[in-house]
């Protein structure tokens, strides 16, 4: 065969086999990113699941056998079940849908779904389920109410839903206006608790704020993470001992990125620097400090409040 025709038939057999070769590694990562997606689909439905559950319990079991209500849109679906004689379950699909389609335009498609079906489900949840009055304590309604359905709303969102719109309210006006979300979801609870004043009377409405503080706290406390970690940054002449310190007794991860001495006079040439970052936990702060103390009394450290991590050490080392 003439040697031109070889290298030609010989070039195509190549390019066949690297697309056969390329074709079965993207099918394989389709693969691996579907697997990964259903995994993280169990876990979020699994959170959601329970947070249903405890906001129903919340429900029935201390708010509504009592006529106590809470804030958002949970507070706005009580007041208007109590003064139209709409069921509850109907009133927290019909006032959440608005909050949904924000939801859908402002986050995202999979969280409006996922939403959609946590409020149907906790409607029907409220609707059918019969649960026994647990208290007529107006002190244990408020506070265990509130933290039960405040303990369900946090779990939905950490299952990446909402079943309370509010949040999703406050996201979208502060893309609009300079007014933070704290600010848009303290403002749209006070109209709520002036309603309650009005439709019930004044103690009802007290204590509604403090069936809604107990709930905020208890979703922060969900959201944020069971645990409270701190990021430190240090800075130090001796780095390489303060590494070793960090993963040799402390038994924790750290980063060293370069950075360069920026006291300098006009003219100098800035000192180049290494910077360790780790994280760790409250509990484990004190210590770090004195290690640090013990190598480098001049070091100069920076320590930064972090809500929850994933991956690392962080997880996978108990405190020593």
């Amino acid at each position: 065969m003439n040697p031109f025709f070889k290298y030609i038939i010989s070039g195509v057999t190549k390019y066949e086999l690297r697309k056969q070769q390329l074709s079965n590694v993207q099918i394989a990562a389709k693969i691996k990113n579907r697997r990964v997606e259903f995994s993280h689909l169990i876990h979020d439905s699994i959170f959601i699941f329970i947070g249903i559950c405890s906001a129903c319990f919340g429900l029935k079991g201390f708010l509504l056998p009592n006529q106590f209500i809470d804030g958002g849109v949970t507070g706005i679906s009580l007041i208007l079940a109590e003064g139209t004689g709409l069921p509850l379950s109907i009133l927290l699909v019909i006032i959440n849908i608005p909050f949904v389609i924000m939801g859908y335009s402002t986050i995202s498609k999979k969280f409006a779904i996922k939403s959609i079906i946590a409020i149907l489900l906790l409607a029907i949840a409220v609707h059918y389920i019969e649960l026994p009055t647990i208290t007529d304590d107006k002190l244990l309604i408020s506070v265990f109410g509130g933290f039960f359905l405040g303990l369900g709303i946090g779990l939905t969102i950490r299952g990446g839903s909402v079943i309370d719109g509010t949040e999703v309210l406050a996201i979208f006006i502060n893309r609009k206006a300079a007014l933070t979300i704290g600010d848009v979801i303290l403002i749209f609870n006070l109209f709520i608790f002036i309603a309650a004043a009005y439709v019930f009377d004044i103690e009802t409405a007290l204590y509604a704020i403090l069936t809604y503080l107990a709930a905020s706290k208890t979703v922060d406390f969900v959201v944020s993470g069971l645990e409270e970690y701190v990021g430190v940054t240090i800075i130090s002449s001796k780095t390489e001992e303060v590494r070793l310190m960090i993963i040799e007794k402390m038994g924790r991860g750290c980063t060293l990125y370069d950075g360069k001495r920026g006291y300098a006079k006009r003219g100098e040439l800035l000192k180049p620097q290494e910077i360790i970052y780790t994280l760790l936990t409250r509990l484990e702060l004190a210590r770090l400090q004195t290690e640090i103390d013990k190598i480098d009394k001049d070091a100069f450290i920076v320590m930064s409040s972090i809500k929850d991590v994933k991956g690392g050490m962080i997880k996978k080392r108990t405190i020593k």
